[in-house]
């Protein structure tokens, strides 16, 4: 069979939420497709459909370790993950990683830790009360709420956060050049070395002390307690702030959704699953997986050693899952999107993600019923150039 055409992905800036034109692409052809991103080698097998997605992101015969040491086409000038990271694993290894941090994820520690983020949410939004209108809400809300939420979870002092979001968004852009983004990687390395030597000989109760129990108990080493640090640190506090500020932009841009949820408070946790499905979070895709052995996927044999990237984004539109997909319907149900992965990668942080995207929009909607877009939604700015999606500025008035 002939190799089809390859796409040249270069990820151009898109319009608000706009699903990207080669997601959409992969969801409509009959098989697989082949993509090139601006950076890397080669090309890639783009799985777009739900079935294909699941099936490629939970067979075995698809591997993360595989990637390490290889220059796959990749829209980040750089290898996201440090080469210890738990991204970079398959299992046994990858079970083996995610143990020590899966401790301090559990329900009940999220339960405990949300009045905290209540109280956290509130102090904010009092600040944005007494400065008046207009408001930027992701300067005082989103932002914030991400950065100070992932640190305290981690067990960053304060005076040191502003810094390490700083080299987050060095490592998450695509617009850097690749020795901006990789010296970024070793200065956070560096930081998170120090401070697990100083949180060895003071416990306290954050992810990075239950890392460091994992790391007595042998279930890793410190290289990889490093890396699985930086990469929950970096994705979380990105992936909060720009997801839940791009779900803020949807609704304020469709009145009737948000006062619906003004309404029925008790329909915010059904309507946030709505808004994670939904919600076009990335360009692009995350990491890829190399095959290790011939594997039929998505009508197309893909060969021992080539790149196969899976887009939860594009599944979540996949219209043999979800009926109506491009319709954002808080009445879904079931709902079962992939905005949190799927199989062995699944975020381990999905939980306390849901708690902070529940409390930042349940507080906001509660307190400000009026709120409303300070300018035309066309004013609003983006980001561009970077792997996560998100309003730039959100100028709001109530």
């Amino acid at each position: 069979m002939d190799r089809p055409a390859v796409t040249e992905w270069t990820v151009d800036h898109l319009d608000e939420l706009a699903h990207d034109p080669v997601m959409a692409d992969a969801l409509g052809r009959a098989e697989l497709g082949l993509v090139r991103l601006p950076h890397g080698t080669g090309e890639a097998w783009l799985a777009g459909k739900y079935a294909d997605v699941t099936r490629s992101t939970s067979d075995a015969r698809f591997s993360r370790a595989a990637l390490l040491h290889r220059d796959v086409t990749r829209l980040a000038p750089n290898p996201i993950p440090l080469h210890d990271a738990v991204g970079f694993a398959d299992p046994p290894e990858h079970g083996r990683l995610r143990r020590s941090a899966s401790r301090a994820f559990t329900q009940r520690r999220i339960d405990r830790l949300r009045p905290r983020s209540i109280e956290l949410a509130n102090r904010l939004l009092d600040r944005m009360e007494r400065d008046g209108a207009p408001a930027d809400l992701v300067a005082a809300l989103y932002a914030p709420f991400a950065m100070h939420g992932m640190s305290e979870l981690m067990g960053i002092p304060e005076e040191d956060r502003e810094r390490v979001v700083q080299w987050a968004g060095r490592i998450i852009t695509s617009a850097q050049p690749p020795e901006a983004s990789e010296r970024a990687k070793r200065e956070i390395e560096a930081y998170f070395g120090r401070l697990a030597d100083r949180r060895l000989a003071e416990p306290r109760d954050d992810l990075l002390s239950h890392l460091l129990e994992g790391e007595r108990a042998g279930e890793l080493t410190r290289e990889e307690l490093v890396a699985f640090a930086v990469l929950m640190q970096t994705s979380g506090m990105t992936a909060v702030r720009r997801n839940s500020s791009s779900m803020a932009y949807a609704l304020l841009t469709r009145p009737d959704l948000w006062q619906r949820l003004v309404a029925e408070p008790a329909l915010l946790p059904q309507a946030v699953e709505e808004l994670l499905r939904w919600v076009p979070h990335r360009n692009a895709v995350g990491q890829a997986r190399i095959a290790t052995e011939d594997v039929e996927l998505g009508g197309v044999l893909v060969r021992a050693g080539e790149a196969v990237y899976s887009s939860y984004v594009a599944a979540n539109r996949d219209p043999a899952v979800f009926e109506r997909p491009d319709e954002l319907d808080f009445d879904r149900q079931p709902n079962p999107h992939l905005a949190f992965g799927y199989g062995p990668h699944y975020c381990v942080g999905a939980a306390f993600a849901r708690m902070e995207t529940q409390v930042m929009l349940g507080v906001l909607t509660e307190r400000f019923p009026r709120l409303r877009l300070a300018v035309p939604r066309e004013q609003v700015p983006w980001q561009r150039g970077e792997l996560i999606r998100g309003p730039r500025e959100l100028p709001v008035a109530w």
